[in-house]
């Protein structure tokens, strides 16, 4: 079974925006109001058992259940009764809404998230249509329950043999998207190693370098519209808030990071499907982004993305049946991709320099290839003589790499290591 999300643009008319806009305010408020009961509840067994609080005091009976989640969905369509406003969203998107909630007390009470909290004004950005009696794409429009047809931008179609589960419509710095969840009983197999093998080497000067000595520049797609975004943001600070004047101003700041966003996004696919051209392997570091985030260069590793760009080669390397694999980051940038000899220099040495093997090339590349070697070395298996590698040397229709470096088996591994060299090997 396989299930995938097309997100496609979509143009309500002023009426069905302003009844979406709606409906989302109104799931704000239903969610607001099962975080109120289950925060009370909580309240309520703070207290010791022999005394009170000083400062508050929330009665409650001490039979009373945990608000779950079945609690309030059954409470719905009670609370319709005395909230008539309930009664204009369609029931299944308002239940959607404390499901949502309820997920967030699991991530909270199993994953180790934070504690639930209240969605503000304009912070429900989304609703979610849980499933439809028909295909919902009617032609170039998309039916939905109490809004009629919406036109849309159905710029791919959707695949013969897959149906139509759910619908998510978000609103983006005001602009419309449906996210249409589909599944087909398809299986499609995991790509296996073969062909020419590339290493990738993600970083801040150059934003990748690819074991064939192949550098990108990094775009900063924030540094280059920085200057735009401080100018919409001084001007948004001196708006009264939610006035007209502040919420067409909030919308272009919001118009120019979601601008941002796309901008970087698209960079990120096109630089994958052109590893996938280069080579039938892509491997690249293990690294946790987000805990790089938090230094001293976090705004610029925030503004590459490369959390972002890894996920998108991932699923572009497995959408074109090309093998992707992450391997150990620890000292990728040490290491002497020809003779494996740990060649320790600083940041600001930009070539790298091997004074056993005397091997030249740029630290970025020779990353690249270090990388290249470990992943390797990782799908390596075991053969009638040491291991054979699968390293695509010399096959018809497969170009050479630009590096010397080529597939070793263990027996000269250890011919080498009798010599005095050392060789880190992935482990």
């Amino acid at each position: 079974m396989l299930t995938m999300n097309y997100r496609y643009r979509i143009y309500p008319s002023i009426t069905q925006e302003q009844s979406l806009l709606e409906w989302m305010d109104i799931c704000r408020v239903a969610y607001n109001y099962g975080l109120r009961e289950i925060k009370d509840w909580c309240n309520s067994r703070k207290c010791m058992v022999d005394r009170c609080s000083i400062s508050h005091e929330y009665i409650m009976a001490a039979d009373t259940s945990f608000p779950s989640e079945v609690n309030q969905l059954n409470a719905l369509p009670s609370s319709k009764k005395v909230f008539p406003r309930l009664g204009e969203v369609p029931s299944q998107v308002l239940q959607q809404a404390i499901k949502q909630l309820h997920r967030a007390w699991f991530g909270f009470q199993n994953i180790g998230h934070g504690f639930p909290r209240f969605k503000k004004f304009g912070q429900f950005k989304s609703l979610l249509f849980p499933q439809f009696k028909e295909n919902p794409v009617v032609g170039l429009n998309i039916k939905f329950p109490k809004l009629g047809l919406i036109p849309i931008n159905l710029h791919r179609p959707i695949p013969s043999g897959f149906v139509v589960k759910q619908v998510r419509i978000i609103n983006k710095a005001n602009i419309w998207y449906a996210s249409i969840n589909i599944q087909g009983d398809v299986s499609v197999p995991n790509p296996m190693p073969h062909g020419h093998p590339i290493g990738v080497d993600v970083g801040l000067s150059k934003f990748l370098a690819t074991s064939d000595g192949i550098l990108v520049k990094s775009p900063k797609f924030l540094k280059v519209m920085q200057r735009d975004l401080k100018l919409l943001q001084r001007r948004l600070s001196r708006k009264k808030k939610r006035s007209k004047n502040y919420e067409k101003q909030r919308i272009k700041v919001a118009r120019l990071h979601h601008t941002i966003d796309n901008t970087r996004r698209d960079f990120h696919f096109k630089q994958a499907h052109t590893l996938c051209d280069a080579g039938d392997m892509v491997f690249m570091e293990d690294l946790d982004y987000r805990t790089l985030a938090k230094g001293m260069l976090g705004k610029q590793m925030l503004d590459a993305g490369f959390g972002q760009f890894r996920t998108i080669t991932k699923y572009v390397c497995w959408k074109r049946g090309k093998f992707f694999g992450e391997v150990s980051a620890r000292g990728t940038s040490q290491e002497c991709p020809e003779c494996g000899v740990e060649v320790k220099k600083d940041l600001s040495v930009r070539v790298h320099h091997c004074s056993s093997c005397n091997y030249i090339t740029d630290r970025d590349v020779a990353s690249g290839q270090v990388i290249r070697n470990r992943g390797i070395a990782l799908i390596s298996t075991d053969g009638q003589s040491g291991i054979q590698n699968a390293y695509a040397d010399g096959l018809p229709g497969i170009e050479m790499s630009q590096s010397r470096s080529k597939s070793k088996t263990r027996k000269a591994c250890v011919e080498r290591s009798r010599k005095g060299v050392t060789r880190n090997s992935l482990k």
